[in-house]
């Protein structure tokens, strides 16, 4: 990667992501902005730049998966870099919480998506670098630049090393179905698509398959996976109709409740994840693939104004 003048730009970490941040650091070869954050004990808290960014272009990276404190964290940030006269405010959010809430599905109900695009475009930001958005057409909700990167640069690398002889494309959703056709096209395999219905949220009522699995390696894409009931009821199922393995791959790793436990008792030999969200918990089902490399790419080329989707495999 080529140098950048250190001095024209900054990048900070909010608490959550500072782990992604410093890693994004490294492959820039600069060193992380220093910043504090005073929590009161009401749970109210105080974001301070220790150092100078006015005339700096600053990147604040902040993942706004739950809790609430996390978003609200990125809000304080950007308003502080307003008021401490950035040049410009560029939010690198690898993942966009709040993104399911994309349109109105059913009447009064908020689209959050929209609410918290508004929020950010409010408090300050000139940029937001994000990936793999829960429906490509929320980068609408902006009024600033949106440069929208996908987890296929890193998860299409680790597919073909897998080297699998019968490999299928497959996604658990229809709704999915455009992304895991590109990746089928990129791949040249088959692709095979789960239909299900849903009785509620996060609770899946029936699933069927729609495509010939039969010894094949399966491997199921989707855009994140929550509480895993729709990605392991379709792995399993899979796996039924005689699927010789069953790989699942998700940009986003929110795994909330029971998510764990139901990877690792299910039919998938693995799940792969990028590291845009924290994994902490123990699955030995569980892989990350780091971003860090391609979001420091993406900065490197927005300071120095060059093509940002020439870095896509697709």
């Amino acid at each position: 990667m080529e140098t950048i003048e250190k001095k024209s730009f900054l990048v900070f970490a909010g608490t959550s992501t500072r782990y992604l941040a410093e890693k994004i650091c490294d492959s820039l070869g600069c060193e992380l902005g220093k910043m504090s954050v005073t929590r009161f004990a009401d749970g109210e808290f105080e974001v301070c730049f220790e150092e100078s960014v006015r005339g700096r272009d600053v990147f604040l990276v902040q993942s706004t998966f739950p809790s609430a404190d996390n978003l609200m964290e990125l809000l304080l940030m950007v308003d502080a870099a307003k008021r401490a006269s950035a040049r410009t405010i560029n939010a690198v959010v690898p993942y966009f919480g709040w993104a399911r809430q994309d349109r109105k599905s059913k009447p009064r109900v908020s689209i959050a998506a929209k609410l918290v695009a508004d929020m950010l475009s409010v408090a300050g930001i000139t940029r937001l670098i994000t990936m793999d958005l829960h429906a490509d057409q929320e980068q609408g909700f902006f009024n600033v630049p949106v440069d929208h990167l996908y987890a296929s640069t890193v998860m299409l690398p680790y597919i073909q090393n897998l080297k699998l002889e019968n490999l299928v494309i497959a996604t658990p959703d229809v709704g999915g179905s455009k992304r895991a056709s590109t990746y089928a096209k990129y791949l040249d395999c088959p692709l095979v698509l789960c239909n299900k219905t849903r009785k509620k949220a996060n609770e899946v009522a029936s699933m069927e398959i729609i495509g010939d699995v039969k010894d094949a390696d399966v491997i199921l894409i989707d855009d994140m996976v929550d509480t895993a009931g729709t990605i392991v009821k379709a792995a399993d199922l899979m796996k039924e109709c005689g699927a010789r393995s069953v790989r699942a791959m998700a940009s986003h790793g929110v795994m909330s409740g029971p998510a764990n436990e139901r990877v690792q008792n299910s039919a998938l030999e693995e799940m792969v994840f990028t590291d845009s969200i924290p994994y902490t918990a123990s699955c030995s089902k569980v892989k990350q693939i780091s971003i860090a490399d391609m979001m420091a790419e993406t900065i490197r080329r927005v300071l120095d104004n060059e093509s940002i989707s020439s870095q896509y495999l697709i």
